[in-house]
């Protein structure tokens, strides 16, 4: 008998696991980001790693189409960044600290790491879109992660 989805969820948040902001932008130069979980590393040469969009998230289109993401690792201090990207707020970057990189595409303020892609690959998950992007630029800054945990934020402790 197949698993329901209750139980698969149930599952997957004993994994802790960072968080992160995907921003981009559509063709008519529109900033994107969207909250995503489901981000990991995928190679060391070249420098690729991958994010999954929920088909059903209102800018999925954008990533189908623009070619380009930042993935912006979020610190222990910006649960309400993760919040906010993952809301169905009209102006997500209202009110926010960021630069635009070379392509135009948001890169947020105070992250642990932002990482410019381009996209390499792009392939079905089920009821998401996987996109593997080639890693072009790396910034870092010092900090803790914003972890995620059984449904809710979680920091490190030392």
């Amino acid at each position: 008998m197949p698993i329901t989805q209750d139980e698969f969820r149930a599952a997957l948040s004993q994994f802790a696991s960072g968080v992160t902001v995907v921003t981009t932008k559509d063709l008519a130069g529109a900033l994107h980001g969207i909250t995503v979980s489901a981000f990991c590393s995928v190679s060391l040469d070249p420098p690729l790693v991958l994010i999954c969009v929920e088909k059903e998230a209102a800018s999925h289109h954008v990533f189908m189409e623009s070619g380009v993401y930042v993935v912006n690792i979020l610190s222990s201090g910006q649960a309400d960044m993760s919040e906010r990207f993952a809301s169905l707020v009209a102006d997500r970057f209202a009110g926010v600290d960021f630069s635009l990189n070379i392509d135009a595409i948001t890169t947020l303020a105070n992250c642990l790491a932002n990482l410019e892609c381009r996209v390499k690959a792009e392939s079905d998950g089920g009821d998401h879109s996987v996109f593997v992007g080639e890693v072009e630029k790396v910034t870092l800054a010092e900090g803790d992660p914003l972890i995620y945990f059984r449904g809710d934020y979680r920091r490190l402790i030392r």
